[in-house]
């Protein structure tokens, strides 16, 4: 299956991923573990995997090549908007070297 990655720098990863899987939750099967530091999120078109690591979130999306955009936009604007304050940024990265979607909170006032 094709994938794309993200590696979000935040000094607050396990907060963002707990965050994350708590409110996708609500409408898909979402998983996170502070133990582990892992999550997943389950959607119809695909997958994600969230890990915690000391310094970044680690993000992975993986479903049909079709369904990555849909994937990484989803993924990715829920938790920019969640880390605002923190100005959040993902840029995705597609396993066939493209380019992926790129979130990032934009001042509607700039």
């Amino acid at each position: 299956m094709p994938v794309s990655t993200a590696h979000v720098s935040t000094d607050r990863p396990g907060r963002y991923a707990k965050q994350l899987a708590a409110h996708m939750g609500r409408k898909i099967e979402a998983t996170y573990s502070e133990d582990t530091g892992r999550g997943t999120l389950v959607f119809s078109a695909g997958t994600a995997t969230l890990e915690a690591r000391p310094d970044a979130l680690l993000l992975t999306v993986e479903g049909e090549r079709d369904k990555l955009p849909g994937l990484e936009d989803v993924v990715g604007r829920h938790l920019v908007r969640f880390g605002a304050r923190d100005e959040l940024v993902v840029e995705w990265q597609r396993d066939n070297g493209e380019a992926g979607l790129v979130h990032r909170n934009e001042d509607p006032e700039a």
